[in-house]
């Protein structure tokens, strides 16, 4: 849903990506900015966990040379994609806006 989502709305190489294991890269790809790559996160749970899901982002965007880690959650009760949350750092928003990892 996410992947399509962006595909839909700009990225048309947005893909869902396969699981690696220790050097995972995130769970959506061929989604780009400033013409670096965005490690993305996708969580679809109740419970939130942020502080984990971060720690994640982070290590994934590290693992694909990415310029950020952003998480896409779930909004229960909403459910078209454009609804639901996403999370990130402020040094990760910064990243995004201004195309430099600070």
């Amino acid at each position: 849903m996410v992947a399509d989502y962006f595909r839909d709305n700009g990225f048309p190489f947005a893909d869902r990506r396969v699981k690696t294991g220790a050097k995972d890269t995130g769970d959506v790809g061929g989604v780009h900015v400033h013409d670096r790559r965005l490690a993305i996160e996708v969580k679809n749970t109740a419970r939130l966990a942020l502080g984990t899901w971060a720690a994640e982002a982070e290590t994934e965007r590290i693992n694909d040379q990415a310029l950020a880690g952003i998480i896409v959650h779930k909004r229960h009760g909403k459910g078209k994609p454009e609804d639901q949350w996403v999370t990130m750092t402020l040094a990760d928003l910064t990243a995004i806006l201004t195309g430099k990892r600070p």
